[in-house]
């Protein structure tokens, strides 16, 4: 399957001109997301895009106390693309829409005694992303170099809407991520040698709304170092349980498995840290008596992934270190739901996912590789700019 390369758009200045030049460039890209997340909320949860929008109004108080400042971003990006502030903050709190129980219960048809709030309360599929991150540190990296990146896993349709995204915003730190279109932040690296991966994790923690995981993963991005980077999902106010893998340039990771709850940690073995999309630390106790994995391909991810890259102890060369971390990402054990994740014939083409990105980060060059589709069949191609370049680089 050839996938033609991602579109890379750079922005810089205030925040508002910043969002300016990110709409006007990612227009079309944002056209098409609007166009897909509209039919999607209308298969899923029957309910209009107006409908998602004014559902989408309630979060954009909590995100201005949160981050004005990519508020005022996102306003930008608005207006640069030509459309509304709600239809943004929808295509940012679209994990957090659908988790909010009282969006589960609007456009559902009535629901027998006794089984409306077991439907609130179920996974929303709409929702139900996966993902596969990792670090590869000294000494399990024979090169000696710090490798962070994931498989990006979520619906099919969603991948035509991807760019990737360099923001130049003196005094913090220069910001490269791949986003869907109209998204202020996901996973990416900064110019303060700092990466970060992340995935769902699954479950419901009661009806307080929080702060989009894109403004949360953007806010960590922008941090100078790692300490401040690690107490943005320990200060924020979230709504859904998210994994947040953190890997700095000197060779430290940690990962965070973040809930509106309580966070637990885990540290790398030996040189090696992969997270899938099941609770590895511990299952939180409001999810003790309930829970299941959303994704249960996650539970032979991980160790397909783990494997995989234990063979990069024994290589010298970043070339083939990096060879090493795609073969691992493009594993087709239980193909289709594999760690290279290709859509299921036998589901509505709408609700599809497959692998729509692959991101490798070389954190020792500042390299940062995209294969922008399934990497199984798309060549990882190097974004046009070193994490290190500009203001801010180490």
């Amino acid at each position: 399957m050839h996938t033609p390369p991602i579109p890379v758009i750079e922005i810089s200045g205030p925040p508002r001109e910043r969002g300016r030049t990110y709409g006007e460039a990612a227009r079309p890209q944002i056209e098409a997301a609007l166009e897909f997340y509209g039919e999607s909320f209308a298969r899923g949860s029957r309910l209009d895009w107006h409908g998602v929008t004014e559902r989408a109004r309630l979060w954009v108080p909590l995100v201005e106390d949160f981050a004005p400042d990519l508020l005022e971003e996102l306003r930008g990006v608005a207006e640069g693309a030509g459309t509304g502030l709600l239809d943004l903050m929808a295509l940012n709190a679209r994990g957090e829409i659908v988790y909010d129980r009282t969006f589960a219960r609007m456009g559902r048809p009535p629901q027998a005694p006794g089984t409306a709030g077991a439907e609130a309360d179920a996974e929303p599929a709409e929702a139900a992303d996966g993902c596969s991150s990792f670090a590869l540190l000294p000494p399990a990296a024979g090169d000696g170099h710090v490798w962070a990146g994931q498989n990006w896993d979520w619906r099919t349709g969603a991948g035509r809407t991807l760019v990737a995204l360099r923001v130049v915003q003196p005094p913090r730190p220069t910001v490269v991520m791949v986003v869907e279109a109209g998204q202020i932040g996901r996973h990416g690296a900064n110019s303060a040698g700092i990466a970060l991966n992340a995935n769902g994790l699954g479950g419901r923690f009661g009806d307080e709304i929080g702060v989009p995981q894109t403004f949360i993963r953007r806010r960590i991005l922008d941090q100078a170092n790692f300490k401040d980077a690690l107490q943005v999902p320990f200060s924020a106010r979230q709504q859904i349980p998210t994994n947040l893998l953190y890997t700095h340039r000197d060779g430290v990771s940690i990962d965070l498995e973040t809930t509106p709850g309580r966070h637990q940690w885990l540290y790398p073995e030996q040189g090696l840290l992969v997270h899938g999309n099941h609770y590895q630390a511990a299952v939180p106790p409001q999810l003790a008596d309930s829970y299941r994995p959303f994704s249960v391909d996650s539970l032979y991810r991980v160790p397909l992934i783990e494997a995989a890259l234990r063979r990069a102890r024994d290589l010298s060369e970043p070339e083939d270190v990096r060879g090493v971390i795609e073969q691992a990402l493009g594993d087709h054990f239980g193909l289709p739901h594999s760690v290279c994740n290709h859509p299921d014939p036998q589901t509505d083409p709408l609700l599809q996912t497959s692998t729509i990105a692959s991101n490798i980060v070389d954190l020792t060059t500042g390299e940062y590789h995209v294969a922008a589709g399934l990497p199984c069949g798309t060549p990882y191609r190097p974004l046009p700019w070193n994490v290190y370049d500009g203001p801010g680089g180490c």
